[in-house]
């Protein structure tokens, strides 16, 4: 039953993709080339809608068969479809900055509300129940893992390629760390995801737009505070396989605010932009999925056996990304 599921959603997300370059093409919805620009020639916009589409018919599927909770179809449903919106808004037109921030706020209240806010945290051997505080940390968390996930959709297939190797990923690290009922959401959603990365693997026929890289951003985000419920170090396991994108978008961020820049305007200033311009949107693509794999992989299965402690894995991990960002200039004007 699963393996005709994950069939349906690809052809659903697939076909839905085929659909929307048409659409796009036929309302002139495309993304022009500028000096900020990554590629060359205007390409159609909006794939991402059929990633939303796909993965949430399948959530009431998971639910009926009795491998998904409800409460966390209704946060996944409810949070995803309201970043979805806002991201297909500002697709077709232009949401305020402000505004645009108070919906994801809102998404991620949604989703805590109903994950039951954020789970105990294992440090260093220590239990911490965050409380009322965890509610605010994990509000913060979810916005910056929606708005990383949108500033790192900037190259063809990057931000496909990156959902399928941290969803499949961590599949790996459920199965190995006795948690095999939380394989299913991450699972249905690679198949989701690989639909689209057909059409959207270099040279990209159709982009993800703000619809689909929010919403991925935010499903993720989420899926490792439900993880963290049912074994508290898996949500170090999620941050350690998302590093690349946690590690890149924030140096920058954090560059570009020390410079002063006005960070809510675009710009190309992102370690993976300027490897892009250097080696092409394939190689890059293909290597930080290799990096997800080959390196980070293997340390989210030491800490969940806890043969790493979480800090020493989380250094271990990070810094190279960090020499990398710093190597790439991520940041610099």
């Amino acid at each position: 039953m699963i393996f005709a599921l994950l069939v349906v959603v690809f052809a659903i997300s697939w076909g839905l993709t085929r659909f929307l370059r048409r659409y796009a093409l036929s309302r002139s919805l495309m993304d022009i080339p500028n000096e900020r620009s990554a590629h060359s020639v205007p390409t159609p916009r909006g794939g991402g809608v059929s990633i939303v589409v796909a993965f949430l018919f399948a959530l009431p599927v998971l639910t009926l068969l009795e491998l998904l909770p409800l409460p966390v179809l209704i946060a996944l449903s409810g949070a995803g479809m309201l970043i979805a919106a806002i991201g297909f808004a500002d697709d077709h037109g232009h949401i305020a900055a402000r505004w645009r921030l108070l919906g994801h706020f809102i998404a991620a209240g949604w989703a805590l509300f109903w994950l039951n806010g954020l789970a105990p945290i294992e440090l260093l051997g220590v239990s911490l129940t965050p409380g009322w505080l965890g509610g605010v940390v994990g509000a913060i968390y979810l916005v910056w893992m929606l708005n990383l996930y949108n500033f790192m959709d900037g190259i063809d297939g990057l931000a496909s390629a990156e959902a399928i190797s941290v969803c499949l990923g961590m599949c790996l690290v459920y199965w190995v760390g006795g948690v095999v009922e939380l394989v299913w959401a991450p699972l249905v959603l690679a198949g989701a995801v690989a639909g689209f990365l057909c059409w959207n693997f270099p040279p990209a026929r159709i982009f993800m737009g703000d619809a689909g890289s929010g919403f991925l951003g935010i499903i993720l985000g989420a899926m490792a505070l439900q993880a963290a419920w049912s074994k508290p170090e898996l949500i170090w396991s999620w941050l350690i396989l998302l590093g690349v994108f946690i590690v890149d978008a924030t140096w920058t961020l954090v560059r570009r605010l020390i410079r002063g820049d006005k960070v809510y305007q675009a710009h190309s200033s992102h370690a993976y932009q300027n490897a892009a311009r250097r080696w092409g949107h394939k190689k890059v693509t293909i290597s930080v999925a290799v990096i997800n794999v080959a390196f980070l992989l293997p340390l989210s299965i030491l800490v969940v056996h806890g043969h790493l402690n979480v800090v020493a894995g989380i250094f271990v991990a990070y810094a190279p990304l960090v020499c990398l960002a710093y190597l790439f200039k991520a940041g610099r004007s």
